[in-house]
């Protein structure tokens, strides 16, 4: 994930080179914004997330002195998804199309593909249904890539207890989806 010219990026747009920002934005919209909205489950709180890291990674930049630009990009959405969690503790909504058009093939018979969008839902709440530590880490460490040596940075815990996390969260997953695996297996 982290870029070489990350810190070059930033040292042009400090310079006033708007073009430096927009390669940074660029290069982590992908990994930022699959794990925002994967940790929100809301595309319109997804978005104003995204946009909110970035303007407060902007106002926050002479605060920043070339550490690691990925964690801390990523601490700031992961404080910014904590906060938005505490404002909205009872709002759950899952969007059910996001990501089954993924799953689904141009040669799957529609049987297949709603064979496959059921499999998603599965696995979809599953991952939901992860205690909210050991999902972060799942989600950094599969949707984001992110080392669990920065996953221990941003969650402000030891690396060892990141991997722990990750293992519960996998022991879980295995765990609940054992029927689907078995049923992949039988195939």
């Amino acid at each position: 994930m982290q870029s070489l010219d990350d810190n070059d990026c930033l040292e042009r747009y400090r310079q006033g080179d708007a073009n430096a920002l927009s390669e940074l934005v660029e290069h982590y919209r992908r990994p930022l914004f699959s794990f925002i909205l994967r940790m929100t489950e809301r595309r319109d709180d997804a978005d104003e997330i995204f946009q909110e890291v970035w303007f407060r990674a902007i106002r926050n930049l002479p605060d920043y002195h070339n550490r690691q630009f990925s964690s801390w990009l990523f601490r700031i959405t992961h404080n910014l998804i904590i906060d938005r969690g505490r404002r909205r503790k009872n709002e759950v909504s899952i969007d059910e199309d996001d990501g089954a058009q993924q799953i689904a093939g141009k040669d799957r018979s529609p049987a297949e593909t709603l064979q496959d969008r059921d499999m998603h839902k599965r696995i979809r709440k599953a991952v939901d249904d992860l205690p909210g530590e050991q999902r972060e880490v799942f989600m950094m460490r599969m949707d984001a890539g992110l080392p669990f040596k920065e996953i221990a940075s941003i969650q402000q815990t030891s690396i060892n207890t990141a991997l722990a996390r990750m293992t519960y969260a996998l022991d879980k997953l295995k765990s609940a989806l054992a029927d689907d695996y078995a049923m992949i297996n039988q195939r």
